[in-house]
């Protein structure tokens, strides 16, 4: 295994499974899935249907053969492993994609966090960088950000992490706890009325873009290259990569559950459903014996390790791209310092442009979406060439550049499209892909 053969003592560390199973789900499980949650329940009580299944049937599989190529790769991230599969052109584009991403995930997560804590901590209104109290939480979660992707995995994450995991398992029971106490009472699944999203957006592609996180998320990608650094050996793969994004779609479930009462009763306005403010809604009613700040606070951990672990990633992200051997400290803060003046620049821009940020997520989730249909296409490949079921990765991921085309020719920010024209489009677009990736498959062997 990588860990061992690689070993350096940074991120190349064999930990056990519990531990790689719970940096991977807190990697995976930031404040995504539970606005994934809030979010995807505004379609309807239909989604307690799609999001299990399509989990299972997307999410979990692009979760374990992303880790498992990493793994079987050197513990490479996806990006250097696409000139394998895909040439050095790709690879070079794609490599600038994912670390533009990476930078963006960073900001969004530095800018909810602070909003958050600024918010349900401090009772602050002012978000601005006028607030001096703004600007203090915005840099030591910044700095916190940076520690954490600069020192190696054994020595901070995997300490801290117990801890954190601990409190958002508290948070969820409690929420559990008072769902049955309270004895939560849910809508049926009407399939007479399968959408019943306010501004009647459609299931294709709205809600597959919508609750990304909770069902399928490409940026998973490059969490689970991390964890295959530290895996012991490759029958823990199911465990930390497959079971983990399981428990991960379970938290969206509970958190759904919540939503639909919540929207079905009107607790809120309607302007307000799929906001974060609807997380406090949901744990003043139904947290147990007043302990609705217990799971607030279990939530607002979330957006850190999401964010430390996607500035961890881009470091590695460009360490495999230019070789260079993180080892020394001096070259791992040659790639982090430049990546937190990006990050801090662009947090910068979205403050004092406050209407960007709804625009900056958009960017953020598209190129989350479009990160998947690469991790599934290698697989494809690997399955193809070794006589195995490719159906598995072919099929999720032809759906998702049907998907993620869709979305950009009908978005405003994007080509503007009439739907109907974008998903005509999109198909054409589904099976140019698949005769690609045809071709690719025949021209030459890959082992795994």
């Amino acid at each position: 295994m990588p860990c061992n053969r690689l070993y350096n003592g940074v991120d190349y560390v064999p930990l056990p499974a519990w531990k790689n199973q719970l940096i991977n789900l807190l990697d995976i499980a930031g404040m995504g899935p539970i606005l994934s949650a809030l979010q995807g329940m505004v379609f309807g009580p239909a989604v307690f249907i799609i999001v299990p299944v399509g989990c299972i049937l997307m999410g979990c599989v692009h979760d374990y053969f992303s880790g498992m190529i990493s793994a079987r790769n050197d513990g490479l991230q996806i990006t250097q492993i696409t000139k394998k599969y895909f040439g050095t052109t790709f690879f070079r584009f794609f490599t600038v994609a994912v670390s533009i991403m990476s930078i963006l995930w960073v900001t969004v997560f530095i800018y909810s966090a602070g909003d958050l804590y600024l918010g349900k901590i401090m009772n602050q209104t002012d978000f601005t960088f006028n607030n001096p109290s703004a600007v203090w939480i915005y840099a030591i979660i910044g700095i916190y950000f940076f520690v954490m992707a600069l020192f190696p995995i054994n020595k901070l994450m995997a300490k801290v992490y117990p801890f954190i995991g601990g409190l958002v398992l508290l948070g969820t029971i409690l929420l559990i706890i008072g769902y049955i106490t309270y004895g939560l009472q849910l809508p049926e699944i009407d399939f007479a009325n399968l959408n019943q999203h306010p501004k009647h957006l459609g299931w294709l592609p709205y809600f597959f873009m919508t609750v990304s996180c909770g069902l399928l998320s490409g940026s998973h990608a490059t969490q689970t290259a991390i964890v295959a650094r530290t895996l012991k050996n490759e029958y823990e793969g199911k465990k930390v990569f497959f079971q983990t994004m399981c428990f991960e779609s379970l938290i969206v479930m509970i958190w759904a559950a919540g939503a639909l009462y919540v929207y079905h009763n009107l607790l809120v306005p309607v302007e307000m459903f799929g906001t974060v403010n609807v997380v406090n809604v949901i744990a003043q009613h139904f947290a147990p014996l007043n302990l609705s700040a217990i799971v607030v606070f279990s939530v607002m951990w979330l957006p850190l390790t999401s964010g430390d672990t996607a500035l961890r990633s881009l470091r590695m992200v460009v360490a495999d791209a230019f070789h260079i051997d993180q080892k020394s400290l001096k070259n791992r803060l040659i790639i982090v310092v430049p990546s937190m003046i990006a990050v801090f620049a662009c947090l910068f821009y979205a403050k004092i442009h406050s209407n960007q940020f709804s625009a900056l997520w958009q960017y953020v989730m598209l190129f989350n979406q479009l990160l998947v249909i690469p991790t599934f296409l290698m697989a494809t490949i690997l399955l193809w060439k070794n006589r195995k079921n490719y159906f598995v990765t072919l099929i999720p991921g032809l759906f998702y550049i049907f998907i993620t085309s869709a979305f950009i020719l009908n978005a405003k920010f994007g080509f503007n499209l009439n739907l109907k024209i974008s998903e005509i489009l999109a198909i054409i677009l589904m099976f140019i892909s698949l005769y690609s990736i045809i071709k690719l498959c025949k021209k030459e062997n890959v082992e795994i």
